[in-house]
């Protein structure tokens, strides 16, 4: 188990150039943009506009705070907010992004088609609750309030790593508290 402080992550400039990223984590540790398996990210977005192409790679987008509505060529728009579900698309079709009222902080999950699969869960709590990690990969991302995981406090944003065998993983919530929990599997 890892725990993925907020003040650690590094910031990145998005591979079209139009704006940054914080990387929260990317496997292996060593690729860049075009070579990873799977990247979690977050983005804090001032401006509408298109999307990074990321060829083979399916994407997960929840959005934290603000507004947007999501155009993906050849599928009807989608309104984001932080009370939608997380929204899964492919990252190589286009894809462009309006604001509704201005700017927005987004959580961003990229796993390589045909390799990993991933799912992205949303869940608000303010009782403990346990959270099963199962095979593979699952992260933890705080996205409001904080929590202890056994020994370990997470503050918002940040994010809680596990590989392993499955384990479940008991969430004692400081306040109110709404996790993203990522998990990636082999596909």
């Amino acid at each position: 188990m890892r725990i993925i402080r907020h003040a650690d992550c590094r910031p990145m400039p998005w591979k079209n150039g139009g704006g940054v990223t914080t990387e929260i984590m990317a496997w292996p540790p060593e690729a860049g943009l075009d070579n990873f398996d799977w990247r979690i990210s977050m983005a804090q977005v001032s401006s509408g506009g298109p999307f990074s192409v990321f060829a083979g790679i399916d994407r997960t987008l929840t959005v934290l705070s603000g507004a947007m509505r999501l155009a993906i060529v050849d599928a009807p728009p989608v309104e984001l907010s932080p009370w939608s579900p997380p929204h899964a698309f492919p990252g190589d079709v286009a894809t462009s992004a309006t604001l509704i009222d201005g700017p927005i902080l987004d959580f961003n999950v990229m796993s390589r088609r045909g390799r990993l699969a991933h799912l992205v869960e949303r869940l608000e709590f303010s009782n403990p609750t346990d959270v099963l990690a199962g095979d593979g990969t699952s992260l933890i991302f705080v996205a409001a309030g904080s929590a202890r995981v056994g020994q370990h406090t997470l503050a918002a944003m940040d994010t809680l790593h596990y590989d392993g065998a499955p384990v479940v993983l008991r969430i004692e919530p400081g306040e109110p508290v709404t996790l993203l929990h990522v998990s990636i599997r082999d596909q």
